[in-house]
């Protein structure tokens, strides 16, 4: 199938939170992707659930909701019901992770599994039949803007034997300094979906950005 882009609103401008959703919702992009950051498991707070229940007005496309906060389980049906598509909880957060995806699953939305960087792709071997989406963190998470890890994309290889030798349908989503060079690195090593903030927002026409990311096509990639 053909790679998606999520572009993520932490890089938005939220005094026109609006204007920009409404952008994403013109664009090629598949996906809305939004960070909901507690200041507990990651350092920064980002915005909660009346944002998300506001922006869910303002876009025909899904709600890709990433959860960096301790004890998601608590919020899962909040989620659902403030508009969330996707729910993606971090492993290192959910002491019982098989319970949380069949709960994510069971609320009616696709369940997501995100690592951080150091995390190791064969912690999730067990429950990977039970996830939609893999989101792996390329950069440290807690704040946009940060520079690519290069060693996740030994990552996204090891991740895509994975589920090549399971059988699943999931999909490989990467968040964190993501442009046009990364993009095509991330695309070549078996990721399916793009989450760009910073390389979007702060462009001069993210349509135009967005498109550009729609375009990368790993096959014509020089070796």
């Amino acid at each position: 199938m053909n790679h998606l882009v999520a572009p993520s609103v932490l890089a938005a401008d939220f005094a026109n939170l609006q204007r920009d959703i409404e952008m994403i919702d013109r664009s090629s992009a598949e996906w809305v992707h939004c960070d909901i950051m507690d200041g507990r498991f990651v350092p920064n707070i980002s915005f909660g659930l009346p944002v998300l229940k506001a922006m869910k007005k303002h876009t025909q496309k899904p709600l890709d909701v990433h959860l960096m906060i301790v004890q998601p389980d608590q919020y899962i049906q909040h989620f659902k019901d403030a508009g969330a598509d996707h729910l993606t909880v971090h492993a290192e957060a959910c002491t019982h992770l098989d319970r949380t995806l069949h709960a994510i699953r069971e609320a009616g939305m696709k369940a997501g599994i995100a690592l951080n960087p150091h995390t190791p792709v064969q912690s999730i071997k067990h429950v990977l039949h039970l996830a939609d989406i893999v989101l792996l963190m390329s950069v440290n998470p807690g704040f946009g803007g940060q520079s690519f890890i290069p060693y996740v994309l030994d990552k996204v290889a090891e991740l895509k034997g994975m589920i090549l030798e399971q059988g699943t349908s999931t999909l490989i989503e990467i968040d964190g300094g993501v442009n046009l060079d990364t993009g095509m690195q991330l695309l070549k090593a078996g990721a399916d979906v793009l989450v760009a903030g910073s390389f979007v927002f702060k462009s001069a026409d993210p349509i135009a950005t967005i498109a550009s990311l729609k375009a990368l096509d790993p096959t014509q990639a020089a070796v």
